[in-house]
């Protein structure tokens, strides 16, 4: 079992079962979600194994003790106590442990092969982004008729939103003096940004019935804010068959939107490391979760394009240069190409150990800001 990955799976799998237990989380979403993302992503390390030859012990879908499984040629394909996430073991060798035993030779595969392997999760986090997308764009392209609203996804716990009753399913008609549809929300922004400490009157539809609300803007680095984020969903009135040119077309939106998406996490990735992000604006696994329950709750398309952005977010994450990270194991592997010379096993295991304790510390800081909002 991957030494270092195992622990952090894992803690999104136990975080995962207390989530469920919480106030506005469901069950089959954040089964289906979190589970079946990092299944995907051990998948494509499978994969890869099995392109370079390499005898693959343990595919388990879950961790803990065996529940039952089968054999497929050298596999043991299983099904563990902790349905949630996956490994991958090499038959014989962790090629996350530096002092492993080596029987089969992967560290004698050619470097392109080797990173192959690391890469192997993130390009199946990628993969299911792109097809996930595509299907959510072909279906958008069929609809013949519909009605633009823009829906409430999200309000921030203690924010001036969250305080003036705003709540999240809600579809907004009027903020002040502009109208939806018709209005865009570029404007909508610079109106509640225009009015810190002022009541704004909010119209809004919520369960078929109109609601009149006033929020006022908090005075926030000089611009009124009030902590909500609404989405474009369409209300499809008529839709038509599928044609062979929607995937096409799918093609371009999942393009388009995962290109504008990875824009957005390298912002917040950027406004993180320079201490600009605002507690409000980081969820961990538990957030992850309330919210992959609202999607399922919303329809099969709302539930996919969250599937989509957060195996996309997946994907970007473990790419990036930290160790105990897939992208940390390329980075030191592509080091040594280029050093001509590989590193002692010693320095190896203190730079992984070193990665993996600042991963657990800034999982465990995120997971207590989730249970604090949870409280509020």
């Amino acid at each position: 079992m991957n030494r270092l990955r195992l622990p952090l799976t894992l803690s999104l799998s136990l975080i995962a079962l207390f989530a469920l237990k919480v106030p506005g989380a469901g069950f089959w979403g954040p089964i289906l979600m979190l589970g079946g993302l990092v299944f995907l992503h051990e998948g494509g390390h499978f994969l890869a194994a099995k392109y370079m030859g390499m005898p693959v012990e343990v595919f388990s879908l879950g961790f803990g003790p065996r529940l039952f499984g089968f054999k497929w040629r050298e596999t043991d394909v299983r099904l563990s106590a902790l349905p949630l996430g996956g490994y991958v073991k090499l038959a014989g060798f962790n090629p996350e442990d530096p002092g492993a035993d080596d029987p089969y030779g992967f560290l004698q595969q050619p470097f392109g092969k080797r990173m192959l392997f690391y890469s192997g999760g993130i390009l199946a986090n990628l993969a299911t982004t792109f097809i996930l997308f595509t299907f959510v764009g072909a279906d958008q392209a069929r609809v013949t008729k519909s009605q633009d609203s823009w829906t409430i996804i999200e309000v921030v716990p203690g924010s001036a939103a969250e305080q003036g009753g705003l709540r999240v399913g809600d579809e907004l008609q009027a903020i002040g003096n502009l109208t939806f549809p018709g209005a865009t929300w570029e404007a909508a922004v610079a109106y509640i940004q225009a009015h810190p400490g002022q009541p704004v009157p909010f119209r809004l539809t919520r369960e078929g019935k109109t609601h009149d609300l006033t929020l006022t803007p908090r005075l926030e680095g000089g611009k009124g804010r009030l902590g909500f984020q609404p989405a474009p969903l369409g209300n499809p009135l008529e839709r038509r068959a599928y044609q062979p040119g929607d995937f096409l077309v799918g093609a371009k939106y999942a393009v388009a939107v995962s290109w504008r998406m990875s824009g957005q996490v390298f912002g917040f990735l950027k406004k993180l490391v320079t201490f600009q992000a605002r507690s409000a604006e980081v969820s961990g696994p538990i957030g992850i979760i309330r919210a992959g329950s609202r999607a399922a709750k919303s329809g099969w398309q709302e539930f996919l394009f969250m599937c989509g952005a957060i195996s996309l977010q997946l994907g970007l994450l473990n790419a990036l240069p930290i160790p105990a990270l897939d992208g940390g194991h390329m980075a030191l592997l592509l080091f040594e190409k280029l050093r001509r010379k590989d590193l002692t096993v010693e320095l190896k295991e203190k730079i992984l150990t070193g990665g993996f304790l600042l991963l657990a510390s800034l999982m465990a800081l995120v997971i207590v800001m989730d249970v604090l909002k949870l409280r509020k």
